[in-house]
């Protein structure tokens, strides 16, 4: 019988047990087989990593950002040798299917291609005689030590969003995974350590919230990053704010797609399910309404329900499933607990998902995709965000009124249309209030080189992860005015 690993921290270059007298167990939510234990790490370790960073960051920020550049080209190319084992480590411990988690993996490298641009991306702006022989310029500058708190669903991506961008210019870091998937993070450092990084420019912390509490509060970390609910999201940004930090918080979301009778339901289907159901429903991206517009009703209800009623679910490792599980037995139950609360509430349980039997896998955290028919509008189920394979249908007379329920939701993500036309399509992207809109597109996930976007609250800060808002975070302006009379200056 092989021991279950206790994963350790990486601090200053080292790897090192943690002194937690907690553990949580990881779990693989498809089979319930205990993978490992994460400790529990206590603030003091926080501050260890914190202060190595600090102490880093001292020559770090002083290394040209040609040379910086260098570790990532090393790291891109071992994320790509080591893809397979890292997509296969996210399905175990995540539940996402395979071909899910090497798309995944895929982002998290594009990530790292785009901050190799550092040199040209962190580049300042000048302008000469601003005033009779003053010229003026504008330098970006690192800010010192910065962190992310990660969340489960994206165990190798997310952390990608920032990582790369931070100690690209000139930053040192804190990695602080999700205690429910620590394992992907545990591989990827493992690369990390090979790329030959100065010790304490990254650093690896695991941990619940008092390893997050002691993020936010340590004095020498000057920005966080974080994705995950709303209410965590709103915790973490006013705390590490009250606390003079730069914060960029993700939050939660409600994905609204509108589906006008003039799109193509066969390819809207196919798009609006691999939207709902794909990750389980768990991302701040999955569509969680379909609003049906006109004659759109009947012939999109009917194919979504076939749609819905025949993905395979399981084992994410099976290449035939389509849908793994979703991530705990407490997830499982609250989701289902919200289907019911939308039945309460009056909608059609048009497909239930609920207590499956998925053969060999009766221990899983399995839900089928569900579907709520006629779901009230203004009730709490078409307001909540369920995180799960839910997908609640709501029919509308007209665009404007699918815009007017858009802009009434407390969230701003994401909004999709489904359309034959471009009138249609304009009119949308310019009034719907969301931070991230797609057109014929289900999932309208920025490439790495746009940034990651999100209104209202489903965010909170003002730059994003990825690209340019990723340098702008990770960098502090400087202006500088100068004047050089001839008469101050040595004559040659």
């Amino acid at each position: 019988m092989n021991a279950i690993p206790t994963l350790p921290n990486y601090i200053n270059g080292q790897w090192c047990a943690s002194s937690a007298t907690e553990y949580l167990d990881v779990i693989n939510p498809a089979t319930a087989e205990l993978l490992a234990q994460v400790p529990l790490s206590p603030a003091s370790e926080v501050n260890q990593a914190a202060v190595a960073a600090a102490a880093a960051f001292v020559t770090w920020r002083r290394t040209p950002p040609t040379e910086r550049v260098q570790y990532l080209f090393k790291l891109k190319n071992l994320l790509d040798e080591h893809f397979e084992d890292l997509a296969r480590t996210i399905t175990l411990e995540c539940g996402k299917t395979l071909a899910e988690s090497k798309g995944e993996m895929r982002r998290a490298i594009e990530n790292v291609e785009v901050a190799c641009g550092i040199p040209m991306m962190m580049q300042g702006t000048n302008l000469e005689d601003v005033a009779k022989g003053i010229d003026e310029m504008m330098i970006r500058q690192p800010l010192g030590v910065a962190a992310v708190i990660c969340p489960f669903n994206f165990p190798g991506m997310i952390p990608f969003w920032f990582l790369p961008y931070a100690i690209a210019c000139g930053n040192t870091y804190i990695v602080k995974p999700s205690e429910k998937v620590p394992l992907t993070m545990q591989k990827i450092f493992q690369l990390l350590e090979k790329i030959g990084l100065p010790q304490g420019v990254i650093n690896l912390v695991n941990g619940a919230k008092a390893a997050v509490d002691a993020i936010l509060d340590h004095p020498q970390i000057r920005a966080i990053s974080f994705v995950g609910s709303t209410p965590v999201a709103k915790y973490i940004y006013s705390r590490g704010a009250a606390n003079g930090k730069r914060m960029q918080c993700q939050g939660g979301a409600k994905n609204p797609i509108i589906v006008l009778p003039d799109a193509d339901i066969e390819m809207t289907t196919r798009i609006a399910a691999d939207s709902a159901f794909g990750c389980a429903g768990q991302r701040c991206l999955a569509a969680s309404i379909a609003v049906t517009v006109g004659t759109a009703r009947q012939t999109f209800t009917e194919a979504i329900a076939q749609t819905a009623k025949n993905r395979i679910v399981g084992n994410g490792l099976d290449q035939s499933v389509e849908m793994g599980p979703v991530i705990t037995t407490e997830s499982k139950a609250r989701i289902e607990g919200l289907i019911q609360k939308g039945v309460d509430e009056g909608a059609n349980l048009l497909i239930d998902g609920r207590n499956p039997n998925i053969t060999d896998y009766e221990k899983g955290n399995f839900i089928r995709p569900t579907i709520l028919q006629n779901v009230e509008p203004a009730g709490e189920i078409a307001r909540t965000e369920i995180f799960g394979p839910v997908l609640s249908l709501i029919h509308l007379d007209s665009i404007d009124d699918a815009i007017a329920l858009i802009n009434s939701g407390q969230y701003g993500n994401m909004a999709c249309l489904f359309t034959s036309s471009g009138a249609a399509a304009r009119k949308f992207r310019y009034e719907a209030e969301a931070g991230n809109i797609g057109i014929n597109i289900g999932v309208a996930a920025p490439m790495a080189f746009f940034p990651f976007s999100g209104w209202k609250e489903s965010f909170f800060g003002d730059l994003h992860g990825q690209s340019n808002h990723a340098v702008e975070f990770f960098t502090q302006t400087k202006v500088i005015v100068e004047r050089w009379p001839s008469e101050w200056s040595r004559q040659f």
